[in-house]
């Protein structure tokens, strides 16, 4: 867990750092930070699936996986949720957005997840070192633009890497690149999503589609139990 602590500590320094940026930063300036995470977010998300869809051993499960998850998102509601407990610590603007957006570009990532994976099976932490590092500069812009609540995204990391660090220790032999590569490929969907959403080119309810992520593990598990 020093990996993940270690990464949590720097998303909340970088969004105390980017929230006197915030301060003083006039709103155009605010637009185009918002615009560059946009473009960052999407050229994340298309290498992602770029980059593990030649690997995939079922090329359909991500169809599978953003259709299933899909449903059960809207049937949750968990955009309109996670908007309401948003609205409770946000004086106006788009916060709920741009935290959905850190969350994700936190989150699903191959060096927050197999960095969490070697971690716990390997005690190499050298993956989320580097994953630390890298979000601690993007909290940065994150904050500068959407505020000191991008914070809050610290806690989506602690509870999604520790998640992973103890279910890889008790599947320590189900745990495969497989897995992996399809939950990879259906987060840089998401990541691409979201990024549409901050360049205004395509509102999509990301959040309400997270239930996808499930997917994949289950599925491949399945497929490879029989």
């Amino acid at each position: 867990m020093i990996g993940t602590i270690y990464n949590v500590c720097m998303i909340l320094v970088g969004s105390v750092i980017g929230r006197f940026l915030h301060k003083g930063l006039k709103p155009q300036y605010q637009t185009i930070l918002t615009q560059a995470l946009g473009l960052v977010a999407m050229v994340v998300g298309i290498n992602a699936v770029v980059e593990n869809m030649p690997k995939s051993h079922y090329p359909i499960m991500f169809i599978l996986s953003l259709a299933i998850g899909g449903v059960i998102g809207q049937w949750l509601n968990i955009q309109k949720h996670f908007d309401h407990l948003v609205g409770r610590f946000s004086s106006g603007g788009n916060l709920a957005e741009g935290l959905a957006t850190a969350i994700l570009l936190y989150c699903i990532g191959s060096l927050s997840i197999l960095g969490t994976i070697q971690a716990a099976l390997n005690k190499d932490y050298t993956f989320l070192f580097t994953n630390g590092t890298l979000d601690g500069i993007t909290s940065i812009v994150l904050a500068s633009t959407f505020g000191f609540g991008i914070a809050l995204a610290a806690g989506a990391v602690l509870v999604w890497q520790g998640g992973i660090y103890l279910i890889a220790m008790m599947l320590q032999s189900s745990i495969n690149t497989t897995m992996v590569t399809e939950l990879t490929i259906v987060g840089g969907v998401l990541i691409l999503a979201s990024g549409l959403g901050l360049l205004e080119i395509k509102k999509i309810s990301v959040l309400n589609l997270l239930p996808a992520l499930i997917v994949p593990i289950i599925g491949v598990m399945l497929i490879q139990a029989f």
